[in-house]
């Protein structure tokens, strides 16, 4: 028995979310399909990041304990000729048989990106989300760097968050302006459930979207836990989840 590591990218538009659910198309549950039927045995992966429907995936990352010999850095080319084509294995190589993706010191990078024109852009509506009213970069990249280092996230999560300890440790954040594109990219120990999107959404807000967030209310919300004080849920499909890094790997 061996434990196989697969770095896996996706385009999150058709499926309803990471995690396997009954009668539901997930990215997980056609992984766990595929694989079944390419090794003959019974399998089921565990991931790092179960994302939401409609966000997509650069490095998501998951592994699977099998049988079959197939050697472990040949799992991505077999895969990959099963799996649809909007879902890759982009790495496969063996880990230790006690490695868990989701209990492992990790460093996650996400990037949520903002199309900020007066009109949508039909072409783009499955990877950003649209914002019509102009957006003041430098003050997105103030209020950003209040959100970087240790803090308490409990003001910037979904109320659905399942975890005690809501402490994290963002190392960095840019907000960068690319032709029509703002990009967000954030890079930190973890993220809470719907962490990156409301920063996102906090961020567009204290550039000058809906209603208005300032550096008292991030700093507030901080202190605080309030998560009235922070900007709405970004939608999903700006999302992605660019890289998932283990040191000890």
């Amino acid at each position: 028995m061996k434990r196989v590591f697969l770095r896996v990218s996706y385009d999150g538009t058709a499926y309803h979310g990471w995690q396997a659910l009954p009668n539901t198309v997930t990215v997980e549950g056609v992984l766990n399909e595929k694989l079944t039927e390419l090794t003959g045995e019974p399998t089921e992966v565990t991931g790092a990041s179960r994302t939401d429907a409609g966000v997509h995936a650069l490095g998501n990352v998951a592994v699977f304990d099998t049988d079959s010999t197939i050697p472990p850095e040949r799992f991505s080319y077999a895969l990959n000729t099963l799996l649809p084509d909007d879902i890759s294995i982009t790495e496969s190589f063996e880990v230790p048989p006690d490695f868990h993706p989701r209990k492992t010191e990790t460093i996650k990078t996400y990037e949520y990106t903002i199309l900020n024109t007066e009109f949508p852009v039909p072409a783009r509506r499955n990877y950003s989300w649209h914002v019509k009213n102009e957006l003041d970069i430098d003050k997105m990249r103030a209020a950003a760097s209040l959100l970087i280092g240790p803090h308490d996230f409990k003001g910037f999560c979904s109320s659905k968050t399942q975890v005690e300890n809501t402490v994290r440790i963002i190392y960095s954040i840019s907000v960068l302006k690319e032709g029509e594109e703002i990009k967000i990219r954030v890079k930190g120990n973890g993220f809470l459930y719907n962490m990156v999107r409301i920063i996102a959404g906090t961020l567009a807000a204290a550039g000058g979207s809906g209603r208005v967030v300032t550096t008292d209310d991030i700093e507030k919300a901080l202190r605080t836990g309030d998560r009235r004080l922070a900007g709405k849920t970004a939608p999903p499909q700006g999302l992605c989840l660019v890289e998932i890094e283990y040191p000890e790997l």
